[in-house]
């Protein structure tokens, strides 16, 4: 009689012992009463009803969580996409997230968490879809890898705040950017062809600007020199005009003195500038023996010389 009791003792206690949870440090708890929420225990023991009238999840809101979203091994065709001209491209994602911690965000994640990564995938893919159906199939696969998560984050998280599922999206990544594999080897050869241009293009700019470079330091190394002749020309003039002001009043001062002096500077220099044309082979004579009654002849007739 007493072995009855005993085991049933013991099971009582059992069951009233399902009523402690352990709350790890790196989690938090939400305590359901007949499917309401009663309270959101933070780490530590938490004792509470037992097992049927409390319903204890623990939920971990330090740990980095990902879903796969789009292309995958199991699903090639699930990340398909129609870009703007007409064109499929396969893309895969990495969603990373966490769970948050605020009362509210606990007790919707604690109700939802059966569809948290199917919803996030299906948000993630349905974002990526809009982005690739505005671009090109060029431009998506050029560029995709870079633009494509930007595009996404910027989103997504609104998206998933509407859903209510109590995540934080953290960062989302391109795992995968391709075109279908029926036509994987021909935009292979387009891409290293537009590889190849943008190569040469930045060759081209490279050395255009190499010249406007050297351009630039030719017009620089002008404008100097003109700068250095312009102010050489400019002190030579005034040089120049100084000299002359300077002889002007001495022969007005000349001039003032003796009437005669200047044309007896002047038939000197006379003499001196015919000087110089005999010097150079000119011939100086007198004019006289070319006057005649209709005027002044200078006609000359030359001897051609013997070849």
């Amino acid at each position: 009689m007493r072995r009855p009791r005993l085991l049933l003792a013991l099971a009582l206690g059992a069951y009233l012992l399902t009523g402690l949870a352990q709350v790890r440090p790196e989690e938090r708890a939400v305590v359901r009463r007949f499917g309401q929420v009663v309270a959101r225990p933070h780490p530590g023991l938490w004792v509470g009803l037992p097992w049927g009238i409390d319903r204890v999840d623990r939920v971990p809101v330090r740990t980095a969580r990902q879903v796969k979203a789009g292309a995958t091994s199991e699903a090639p065709d699930a990340g398909q996409f129609l870009t703007g001209d007409q064109n499929l491209v396969n893309v895969s994602l990495v969603v990373d997230y966490a769970i948050s911690e605020t009362d509210q965000d606990l007790d919707d994640y604690v109700i939802h968490q059966d569809r948290v990564d199917a919803e996030l995938a299906r948000e993630a893919e349905a974002a990526a879809a809009e982005w690739a159906a505005g671009r090109g199939v060029d431009e998506a696969l050029l560029t995709g890898s870079a633009e494509l998560p930007a595009w996404v984050m910027a989103r997504l998280p609104g998206r998933v705040d509407r859903l209510r599922l109590g995540v934080r999206v953290q960062r989302v990544s391109v795992a995968g950017l391709a075109p279908p594999d029926e036509v994987r080897v021909d935009f292979e050869r387009v891409t290293q062809a537009q590889t190849g241009i943008r190569t040469k293009e930045f060759q081209a700019r490279q050395e255009a600007e190499q010249r406007r470079r050297q351009a630039d330091a030719l017009k620089y190394k002008f404008e100097q020199e003109a700068l250095v002749f312009r102010d050489g020309q400019v002190r030579q003039a005034r040089a120049d005009a100084d000299d002359f002001l300077a002889q002007l009043a001495a022969y007005r001062t000349l001039k003032a003195r003796d009437p005669d002096a200047l044309s007896v500077i002047w038939w000197a220099e006379m003499t001196k500038a015919l000087a110089g044309v005999r010097a150079r082979g000119g011939r100086v004579e007198p004019l006289d023996a070319y006057l005649g009654k209709d005027g002044l002849d200078l006609t000359q007739f030359l001897t051609p010389r013997k070849r």
